[in-house]
């Protein structure tokens, strides 16, 4: 518990830090929202003075800063120029969206780079092997960009899945199992985009650890006794090797996480990333202010959650 405890203030004094920053950066950008409105000849340039002033526009940003935080303890997280509403009920929904995308394209991840990194250690060495290793090194040198605009262009050519969007049109009007066929059908690109841009790195930190568990004497002792090669690996010594990938769910997570605002743009999934996209060219600051916490609150729960796994399975870390 003092583990986990120190670990979670970690956290929360890094959402600080990254509040404060978003804040700074929001700050050291050109213009803001009201500039545009400036401009339309058929709004008065006294209404634009009061909206600035009821939003505190020109307040020096220590001030922001505290007006900001006084919303995120009345649960509001600043106020949308442009939705003209809460920043929270745009980020909860969109924070969603990305939490059900992220949280597929990690599970999918990791139940193919567990299998493909024990078979890769097990036949350390030869051709497959190294096949293995070719094609995990082609996916790591491939953007998650261009991953998603060749699905999206052979979707296109062949018509075999819906392109862009969460639903369909005549979502409401199918029937319950209709619609998660049509939501999965939706999620087949993004989901599989991120999976495959995380998978290199994963199949071969699975391999490296499984690797060196191999060549433990336990492991020759185990072998010794007759004990069958697929029990070996999945009863034994992916256990052993389970350490370091505990660490490793955190830091996935948080990858998945940054590159999920670029598919999401180029897919047309409704998450954080369209979201943050147009608040940053509208200068809606709180509404990006909120999307990157939302963010950021993600990289560190996932983190945590390696955090958990590593005290489970690591009995020195439960030591004083």
């Amino acid at each position: 518990m003092r583990y986990l405890e120190r670990r979670m203030l970690h956290a929360l004094l890094l959402l600080a830090g990254s509040s404060i920053l978003c804040f700074l950066f929001s700050a050291l950008a050109p213009g803001d929202f009201f500039d545009e409105i400036r401009l339309n000849p058929q709004i008065a340039p006294q209404t634009v003075t009061a909206l600035r002033a009821q939003y505190g526009i020109d307040e020096p940003l220590p001030l922001k800063y505290g007006r900001w935080v006084r919303s995120v303890v009345r649960g509001d997280w600043g106020y949308s120029f442009a939705y003209n509403c809460p920043v929270r009920n745009l980020v909860v929904v969109r924070a969603g969206h990305t939490l059900v995308l992220t949280g597929i394209a990690t599970t999918l991840a990791w139940l193919i780079a567990v299998p493909v990194g024990v078979w890769a250690a097990h036949r350390h060495g030869r051709w497959d092997d190294q096949a293995g290793l070719a094609v995990t090194s082609l996916l790591l040198s491939t953007p998650e960009i261009v991953l998603a605009l060749l699905f999206l262009y052979c979707v296109v050519r062949t018509h075999l899945l819906p392109v862009g969007g969460m639903i369909s049109a005549n979502f409401d009007d199918i029937s319950r199992t209709g619609k998660l066929v049509d939501l999965a059908r939706h999620l087949v690109i993004p989901a599989t985009t991120l999976a495959l841009a995380s998978l290199p790195v994963l199949v071969r930190h699975v391999r490296a650890s499984m690797i060196e568990v191999l060549q433990a004497s336990f492991i020759r002792s185990a072998r010794a006794c007759g004990i069958s090669q697929t029990r070996l690996l999945f009863r034994y010594a992916l256990p052993a090797a389970a350490n370091p990938l505990a660490s490793l769910f955190g830091l996935s997570v948080a990858g998945l996480l940054s590159g999920s605002l670029v598919v999401e743009v180029i897919t047309g999934w409704p998450g954080l990333g369209p979201l943050l996209l147009e608040a940053s060219t509208g200068r809606d600051i709180y509404v990006v202010v909120g999307a990157v916490m939302a963010s950021s609150i993600f990289m560190i729960g996932g983190s945590f959650v390696g955090d958990v796994l590593l005290v489970v399975l690591d009995p020195r870390t439960r030591t004083r």
